[in-house]
């Protein structure tokens, strides 16, 4: 018989409804919806009132780490469906006019360093972009996917065989979700 032991209590916010089936944590909220399997042998999550408990058969540095990891997964999916993320990216340029524009489900930039070639960066899931003129804006109810597009857009612009001290166009991180 396996001793689960109380380790983290997660608060349901206000206007977000939890529910869970098996492993899978399903969070809805005015902005959508978010789903995740949550799949472990010593880590486990049960549903309270108001709360929910991640609780942990043994206590050790793996299991420790996986409890404050699936607490933080929880409550951003929360976060995600009520209030949404956001992330701000501005594009830098000097001599050579950038045009970022958005196709389909990729992010096209257009005239890097004077390139002929167009750079293309991939949205993940749903994830919203947007540009207002030097700014792109990513939105989405999902952290890892607005992090990861973000990211995307960043790991394209990379300038490689230059001295990054002059050449210093891309599209950078402005503001984003901690």
């Amino acid at each position: 018989m396996i001793k689960w032991k109380e380790v983290e209590n997660v608060d349901i916010l206000p206007g977000v409804s939890l529910t869970m089936e098996g492993t899978v944590v399903m969070v809805k909220g005015k902005l959508g919806e978010s789903q995740m399997d949550f799949r472990n042998n010593y880590v486990r999550l049960t549903k309270m009132e108001n709360k929910l408990v991640v609780s942990a058969s043994k206590s050790n540095k793996k299991t420790n780490a996986i409890v404050g990891t699936w607490s933080s997964e929880v409550r951003n999916m929360m976060k995600g469906v009520s209030e949404g993320f956001e992330y701000q990216m501005k594009i830098d340029y000097t001599h050579f006019p950038t045009r970022v524009s958005v196709k389909g489900d990729s992010v096209l930039i257009e005239n890097f360093l004077g390139e002929r070639s167009a750079r293309l960066a991939s949205i993940i899931g749903n994830t919203k972009v947007s540009i207002k003129g030097d700014r792109v804006i990513i939105t989405g109810i999902h952290k890892r996917h607005v992090g990861e597009t973000a990211a995307n857009i960043e790991r394209a612009t990379k300038i490689k065989g230059f001295d990054l001290r002059i050449f210093q166009d891309g599209v950078y991180l402005l503001k984003g979700e901690n």
